[in-house]
């Protein structure tokens, strides 16, 4: 009886020595693995250097630098300057050569007295302004280009943070699953050597409970990737024109682009505004956006359309037009000589029936000056309710950063450790455990996720609000360092 009890308290003793042990072992190579992780990141910084490490002011800076579109309207704005010009011009003069009255009979040039060689010249002149109004009109429309380039790098500086953003997001996410799946593997090698050993409780599907976790890890580690190398295709898109060279020519099959470490911390231009939990009236949200680059546009639009009414309404005017002619006469077969002939005369139209015309024209142009009227008021409708929705989103996204960072974060950090610590002595079940680090590591990238919406946010409604186009991705450091400057 006494030998039985002495080997029950030896078995016990084992297993506790065992589970004292693989707690060391398993704490040992955590904390072996987060140097060598570190160690291995520096080495692989250093052997493969990338070509650049892009920021996101450097992205949004290159992407504007080498949007073809910009060069495309600017060369649509010269073609309506030059077209502007010649619209206030007068048309051509016409001149006329002919023969006139020649005889049949034997086509003789001096046989009648009526034959001459004529010289004519005409010139018309439209109708009242129409000249001035023409060229005022394509001066409006291609006043409207510097607006839309404006417009169109606002939006170039949103898109192109987006995908920046979702490529440092990416980037992240991989780089905290991969730290967490080194754990995941130290816990599958004790659950096997407790296993192995028959001295704990560990059971078989303890063991693959751990694979599993394991083998799911990979599989967002590979969609992760996936969307990394998405992002960096998007962004070469962008890119590709100031990068590709003769010595970076391998950037056409292959990306070599890092990513800052760092997630910006994007100045908000109205901070009260995007932050308040109050209705803002439509009046003053509509007088914020007059001034925005698209509205603009469509405020030269409504100038153009309303030159369109006036020119119409110059139909009701004649047209003018000044002829004048010189005809040459031979003398006559007696010898007797024959005067030249001049003509001059004055020819205009007389704008009688209007109503099927006229009338149509003006009535035409005025509904089409409304119509731009009401796609003004359209336009700045949808601004603000995407104003409204990005609004709400940041004001919620700005809560659950609060919420994670004070109390979610910790609070599953806590659990994962108490969890450990339980198995550890003896207490707790390894499947416990293993839920709890993946619960821990899904909140820290649902942080992360939350962190990257939110600089999302600000820049879309920093878009609403900007009045220059390096407000939209200012960031609060490079801000105060302007102030500093300026002081």
């Amino acid at each position: 009886m006494r030998n039985i009890q002495s080997m029950w308290r030896a078995s016990r003793l084992n297993v506790t020595l065992f589970r004292k042990t693989s707690f060391c072992f398993r704490t040992a190579l955590t904390i072996l693995f987060s140097t060598s992780t570190s160690i291995a990141l520096n080495v692989n910084a250093a052997n493969n250097e990338p070509l650049q490490v892009l920021t996101l002011k450097t992205a949004v800076e290159e992407a504007q630098l080498n949007d073809p579109w910009l060069v495309s309207n600017r060369h649509q704005q010269d073609s309506l300057e030059s077209l502007s010009v010649a619209a206030g011009s007068l048309p051509d003069p016409k001149i006329n050569l002919g023969l006139a009255n020649l005889a049949t009979d034997s086509f003789d040039f001096n046989q009648e007295g009526m034959t001459q060689f004529k010289v004519g010249v005409s010139q018309m002149f439209p109708r009242g302004d129409s000249l001035d109004i023409k060229k005022k009109q394509l001066e409006i429309v291609s006043s409207q280009y510097p607006l839309q380039r404006k417009n169109r790098q606002a939006e170039v500086a949103v898109q192109v943070s987006n995908i920046w953003l979702d490529a440092y997001k990416a980037q992240e996410s991989i780089a905290l699953i991969e730290k967490d799946r080194a754990l995941f593997e130290q816990l599958a090698d004790v659950a096997q050597a407790s296993y192995s050993s028959a001295l704990g409780k560990t059971r078989q599907q303890d063991i693959v409970r751990a694979q599993l976790e394991l083998t799911r890890l990979d599989d967002r580690l590979a969609q992760l990737k996936q969307k990394y190398e998405m992002s960096q295709q998007q962004l070469l898109e962008w890119l590709s024109d100031g990068r590709l060279n003769d010595s970076h020519s391998h950037l056409n099959t292959k990306i070599d682009l890092s990513f800052s470490k760092q997630i910006p911390d994007i100045k908000m231009i109205k901070e009260s505004m995007y932050l308040s939990t109050e209705n803002i009236s439509q009046r003053e949200l509509y007088h914020s956006f007059a001034e925005h680059p698209a509205v603009m546009v469509f405020d030269k639009r409504i100038s153009a359309s309303n030159e369109t009414v006036k020119l119409a309404k110059q139909q009701y005017k004649p047209e003018w037009g000044v002829n004048a002619s010189y005809g040459v006469r031979e003398d006559s077969p007696s010898g007797m000589e024959r005067s030249d002939l001049f003509s001059i005369g004055v020819s205009f139209d007389i704008p009688l029936f209007t109503s099927n015309r006229q009338d149509k024209q003006v009535q035409s142009a005025i509904s089409k000056a409304s119509s731009v009227k009401t796609e003004k008021w359209l336009f700045i409708r949808k601004l603000i309710a995407a104003f409204e929705t990005k609004r709400s989103q940041l004001i919620r996204l700005n809560q659950r950063q609060h919420l994670y960072q004070k109390r979610l974060l910790p609070q599953m950090h806590d659990q994962a450790q108490a969890s450990l610590t339980a198995y550890t002595n003896d207490d707790g079940d390894f499947a416990e455990v293993v839920r709890s680090r993946i619960a821990e590591l899904n909140a820290v990238i649902d942080a992360l996720n939350i962190d990257v919406e939110r600089q999302k946010s600000i820049i879309q409604l920093n878009y609403f609000f900007m009045r220059d186009i390096r407000e939209i991705t200012l960031d609060n450091n490079q801000a105060i360092r302007s102030l500093g400057e300026v002081k």
